[in-house]
């Protein structure tokens, strides 16, 4: 395993992550290893993961996926205030979760799915893992199903 050795003077830069938003990138640690994954690649995974963490903010994404709805909508389906709905309504659009367009004074939000896509294609190999080792488990089941003889429920005679 290789290691490259960063000088610990180095200041953040402003840098584009994988999803095209711009961010002020921290200096990389001390020590980074080497041709095993980009560290700008897993702190923008991470950091979707952490927005959609919040499970006010995964109800409104879940909204979303029928159908676009304005902030009080939002608000009444979810019985949350509207000033707490645009907070996370917020935090989705910046991250790109979301879009909104002007409909005169009404402001509707629709799901933006591409955000959302890389997410599943990077949970992908994982979904491989469980599947076949699920997979192994029921035949296991099954096996022991077939090899343990029933047993008849007898009465007992008072």
């Amino acid at each position: 395993m290789r290691f490259l050795r960063i000088s610990s003077g180095a200041t953040p830069v402003h840098r584009r992550d994988t999803f095209g938003h711009c961010c002020l990138a921290p200096p990389p640690p001390l020590y980074t290893l080497t041709r095993i994954c980009s560290v700008e690649y897993i702190k923008c995974v991470e950091s979707v993961f952490e927005i959609i963490a919040e499970p006010n903010r995964r109800a409104i994404l879940s909204l979303l996926v029928s159908s676009e709805l304005t902030v009080g909508e939002i608000g009444r389906q979810l019985r949350m205030p509207q000033p707490t709905v645009s907070k996370h309504l917020r935090v989705l659009r910046e991250a790109g979760f979301v879009e909104s367009t002007v409909d005169a004074q009404r402001r509707l939000y629709r799901l933006k799915p591409e955000l959302l896509q890389e997410v599943d294609a990077w949970l992908a190999p994982f979904r491989q893992f469980w599947s076949a080792h699920v997979d192994a488990l029921e035949r296991h089941l099954d096996r022991m199903d077939q090899s343990t003889p029933t047993k008849r429920k007898t009465r007992r005679k008072r």
